[in-house]
């Protein structure tokens, strides 16, 4: 029984928006555990670049398709020369090259979502790894891949203080969460974001998370230039409050890596309220709240 927004769903979206709308690229950022491409999209040919991903966590998916909800809408706008608030969503194109991976998680995702196979060797080591964890419910409270590595984890941010702390919590082999794994980049989804922000020319990211309706925007004492007012500007528009990370989830995330290496503005929203996985009757409210932000973040 599938519940939610599987990798098969997000396939058949890119598929369709692709037929529609031909002038969007689409390609892959890299494989995931279980040999499945991990797709992009990139909408717009500007010289300045943007990257949105969303659905790093298993039981997050519904970041997944918030982000293709408003990969529709920007290129229907587009198509009728129209506009994304009061924006022209041609010049938006003509300016920027922005690149979604709505799902880096697909694995996991499907683990949550009823979009794996139970009877296959796959979900079964997941349930081996899960009966070590029982506090954790299974399998709603999957975040990590399907080898039990956190990706949010998994970055070169402070990676040595995030294993610290999680190997205290008894998060100290692979799990539904929370592992940092064996290394930095251990993770091909992982490895796959790092090695694609490393070959773009990113301004500004957008991680999507769930919940809690906070937008994360420090990484320990660096400040970007333009970096909290742009957090402001998020927060006035989506009603989300500008806030700091808790001090036990503040390392070795992708947006603290970019950050770090990149000193340029790096998000982490955390959508919607509730436990996760929120769930699909959510969806209308998460991308109203956020679409604000998702243009701004194009063109401030």
């Amino acid at each position: 029984m599938e519940e939610g927004y599987t990798y098969n769903d997000l396939i058949n979206n890119i598929n369709r928006l692709k037929t529609t709308y031909p002038f969007l690229e689409l390609g892959s950022i890299g494989y995931t555990v279980l040999g499945r491409k991990i797709p992009y999209i990139r909408i717009g040919n500007g010289q300045k670049e943007v990257f949105y991903s969303g659905a790093f966590h298993a039981n997050e998916w519904i970041t997944a398709p918030v982000l293709m909800q408003f990969i529709e809408d920007y290129a229907g706008q587009y198509a009728l020369n129209g506009y994304l608030n009061q924006f022209s969503a041609r010049e938006i194109f003509n300016a920027v090259s922005l690149y979604v991976v709505p799902m880096v998680n697909p694995d996991g995702v499907d683990l949550v979502t009823g979009g794996l196979n139970t009877v296959g060797n796959p979900y079964k080591n997941a349930q081996i790894i899960a009966k070590n964890f029982p506090n954790i419910p299974f399998p709603n409270g999957w975040k990590a891949n399907i080898d039990g590595v956190d990706l949010n984890l998994q970055f070169p941010a402070g990676w040595q203080q995030a294993r610290q702390i999680k190997y205290a919590q008894g998060f100290d082999r692979p799990a539904p969460r929370d592992f940092v794994g064996d290394g930095p980049l251990v993770a091909r989804e992982a490895l796959a974001v790092y090695n694609f922000t490393l070959q773009h020319n990113f301004r500004l990211v957008i991680t999507y998370h769930t919940q809690g309706k906070e937008i994360y925007w420090k990484f320990q004492n660096y400040n970007p230039i333009m970096s909290e007012f742009i957090g402001q500007q998020f927060s006035r528009v989506s009603g989300y409050r500008l806030a700091e990370v808790p001090y036990n989830s503040s390392f070795a995330g992708f947006k603290d890596w970019f950050i770090q290496d990149y000193n340029r503005p790096g998000y982490t929203i955390e959508a919607g309220i509730g436990q996760n996985p929120l769930p699909m009757q959510q969806f209308g409210d998460i991308y109203t709240d956020n679409f604000g932000i998702l243009v701004l973040g194009l063109v401030l």
